[in-house]
């Protein structure tokens, strides 16, 4: 094994192990910033969840709409994240065949991944979308870095490992659908997430991405700014979680709810702040928790990062 191998063991319990991580970078061979995506996204997730007011989502000063999570679970998993994600950019790293049979890895290992973040939060689903959306965007680093590939690939890279996604894994299911993405498919043609990714995250760069710079040039918080593209996200995305806790029309009802906080002025303004409370306590009394739309706020967060390093703001 060479020094910027790594080995790829499985082991008895099925689970896969990443073994001899200490590696040497050759900086000069790829763009450096993309070695950095898995560090990004754990920062992502961790700011996701601390962010403040979320409509019926955890935050650091609430539960939300759910009685069986809290900031404390976010932080359990979140650990459990940050591992899968670096594991994920060195499995991509080394990877030498095609982008599918990588996709192949990346699902085996989010088997694993997966079951140890529900035996930490003893059994409560907290981020299984972004340990797959984060999964995908950290393998397809890892490959871009062991091709010599810059960071404006990235995207194309996730389109291209994800193509027929939905095709094959919703479309043509020949059993009874058993997963809820499967089951929203089935009844309601819902993408969710797989369809997110396979179109190269639509939602993230056409809404979450210029609404968090827009934000952010306008001089607001980093807090405020991270609400404000979640609000963005919020109009646009086919949210599965709102779906599966109420049903379709009321997805078309937040996304309008958002629309109308943007409208008011969202967090620049005393009526978009105001809107913004008054959604929380609607949420909250209905049991909606846009868990999509918070995922994808944490791939817009390290796409951000990936592209400018740093926040233009302070972080207290």
């Amino acid at each position: 094994m060479t020094e910027q191998e790594i080995l790829i063991q499985r082991v008895d319990n099925n689970e896969i192990k990443v073994i001899n991580q200490c590696y040497t970078c050759q900086l000069s061979s790829f763009d450096a910033n993309i070695a950095k995506v898995s560090q990004y996204l754990t920062q992502a997730i961790l700011l996701e969840v601390s962010t403040h007011p979320k409509p019926g989502l955890v935050t650091r000063l609430s539960n939300g709409s759910h009685n069986d999570m809290s900031l404390f679970t976010f932080m359990m998993s979140s650990a459990v994240l940050g591992k899968a994600f670096g594991d994920l950019q060195d499995i991509g790293m080394i990877h030498k065949g095609s982008l599918q049979e990588l996709l192949q890895k990346v699902r085996s290992y989010g088997v694993t991944a997966e079951a140890e973040l529900l035996r930490v939060t003893k059994g409560i689903n907290t981020q299984r979308g972004i340990l797959f959306a984060g999964g995908i965007l950290s393998s397809v680093a890892g490959y871009a870095m062991g091709h010599g590939l810059t960071k404006d690939e990235l995207i194309p890279l996730v389109r291209q490992m994800t193509a027929g996604l939905v095709e094959r894994e919703l479309h043509r299911l020949n059993h009874e659908a058993i997963t809820a993405g499967e089951k929203l498919y089935r009844d309601n043609g819902i993408t969710g997430i797989r369809g997110e990714v396979e179109q190269g995250f639509p939602s993230v760069v056409k809404y979450g991405l210029p609404a968090l710079k827009q934000a952010l040039a306008a001089g607001a918080t980093l807090n405020d700014a991270l609400v404000h593209s979640l609000i963005s996200l919020m109009t646009v995305v086919e949210d599965s979680n709102v779906i599966w806790r109420t049903d379709l029309a009321t997805l078309f009802e937040v996304q309008g709810i958002a629309a109308n906080i943007l409208a008011v002025g969202s967090v620049f303004t005393r009526a978009g702040r105001k809107a913004i409370a008054q959604a929380e306590e609607y949420f909250v009394a209905r049991r909606i928790s846009p868990g999509g739309s918070a995922d994808l706020l944490s791939i817009t967060i390290a796409l951000y990062l990936l592209e400018n390093k740093e926040f233009p703001c302070d972080i207290f």
